[in-house]
């Protein structure tokens, strides 16, 4: 479960990410090549980090969607050049606020058996991914 609280807490982060670039508005988000790389590269992240997760986590919350976050994560990879900004302006709409609404009281939970990535620095969330990946 430590590094199922490590994901948890890099979820949360890209959520809270896309929220803050899309919170200027559609017109904003369609007019900026920047948001529009910075959002999806954020949904990327986070259906990675979900991808990650145990499968003790996963079967723990079978209400989440696990398996459509990781499809997601395999679309927008995989079909960079497909991507529709409506699409990515809907799930960010209509799908990462359910997604965060699961994922928040899961991340407690998880720190508690991880206390020390409880107080992780959002900025220091990557390196501390990348540690994990390349301990495993």
């Amino acid at each position: 479960m430590k590094d199922d609280a490590i994901y948890l807490r890099h979820i949360l982060e890209c959520i809270r990410r896309a929220e803050e670039n899309t919170a200027q508005g559609y017109d904003a988000f369609v007019t900026s090549h920047t948001l529009q790389d910075a959002v999806p590269r954020n949904l990327q992240t986070m259906a990675e980090s979900t991808q990650r997760l145990s499968d003790e986590v996963k079967s723990a919350y079978p209400a989440v969607e696990w398996r459509a976050n990781s499809g997601f994560r395999n679309v927008i990879v995989h079909n960079y050049l497909g991507i529709d900004l409506e699409q990515i302006w809907s799930i960010v709409q209509e799908d990462v606020p359910t997604l965060k609404a699961a994922v928040e009281p899961i991340f407690p939970a998880a720190a508690v058996l991880a206390p020390e990535t409880a107080a992780i620095s959002p900025a220091a969330v990557p390196y501390f991914i990348a540690c994990a990946s390349s301990a495993s």
